[in-house]
Order: structure tokens, then C-alpha cells, then sequence
């Protein structure tokens, strides 16, 4: 396993790698197909395992990880935006962007900067006209396909 991973799960999109620090996660990434999983060093990265595998399982499993305080004043703005997108459902850059005053660029380097993909949904931003946009601040490649597949698990693709 990576050094720098408390755990990595084995996903059908690739891996989740989570990353841990004392109480709270501070970091999960979305690692490439063909990377191999690890079992979890600590209690919550365990948890975060138990929970990710849920959710891969049924859509409708929710999260409930302390996660660690990060980000900017108006990157937390963004991601609180995102968290409140309900599953099955997607808004636009613009829409998020309308809702705080901002630029959908902003609102995408947001969400590119988010540490908690997943729970906190940044694959519900989608592009304007039906595009998916990017993610993670990849727009091709494995990432691409993994914001499709997270859409199409949650029926909102």
C-alpha cells in the first residue's frame, strides 16, 4: 500500500484510497484501475471501508465520517453546496455558482480541490447543456469514467 494511505479499497471504478490522522479523515482519492487494495491500518479507516463498501453496494447508504476541517472559506461554501445535492440528482457549475454569487470555474476549482469525493458528492456538478464536466480536475481518462459510473449507480445519469 501506498505510504501515504490508512487503507485502500478495491472499487469498480478503481480504488478509494483514505488517509487518516489521529480522529478524522483528512484525505480520500480516487486511485486508478489495477491498483491493488490494502487493509485498513486504523479503526477509521476500517469505518470509512465498512461505509464506502455500503454505499458501492446500495446507493442510498449514507456516510457519517468525522472528517477534518480543510479548504478555504468559500471552498467549504462550495462543497456544503454539493453535500446538499440530493443523491440521484446533479446541478451545473452555473447553478452552484448562481447560488453563492460566484463563477462556475470557481465552483469547479472547488470541486477539484475537494478532499472527500464521495461524501461529499462532487460528481453530482455536472457541465451546462447535459455535459458531465470535469472531475477531480481531470476532464478524460479513468476519472471521467468514474464520475459516470457514480452517476449511473445513483440513477442520476
Amino acid at each position: 500500500m501506498p505510504a501515504e494511505f490508512d487503507a485502500v479499497l478495491k472499487t469498480p471504478f478503481g480504488a478509494l484510497g483514505v488517509r487518516t490522522e489521529g480522529e478524522a479523515v483528512v484525505d480520500i482519492s480516487f486511485l486508478p484501475p489495477g491498483t491493488p487494495p490494502a487493509a485498513p491500518r486504523n479503526a477509521l479507516a476500517g469505518r470509512a471501508c465498512r461505509q464506502f463498501a455500503a454505499y458501492l453496494d446500495d446507493p442510498r447508504a449514507g456516510f457519517d465520517l468525522p472528517l477534518a476541517p480543510a479548504g478555504t472559506p468559500f471552498q467549504r461554501r462550495v462543497w456544503r453546496a454539493i453535500a446538499a445535492i440530493p443523491r440521484g440528482q446533479t446541478l451545473t457549475y452555473g447553478e452552484i455558482a448562481r447560488r453563492l454569487k460566484s463563477a462556475p470555474r470557481a465552483v469547479g476549482q472547488a470541486c477539484g480541490r475537494n478532499p472527500y469525493p464521495v461524501v461529499v458528492p462532487c460528481h453530482r456538478v455536472v457541465g451546462a447543456n447535459g455535459g458531465l464536466g470535469g472531475f477531480d480536475s481531470a476532464t478524460g481518462g479513468y476519472l471521467i469514467d468514474t464520475k459516470r459510473w457514480l452517476l449511473r449507480h445513483e440513477n442520476a445519469l
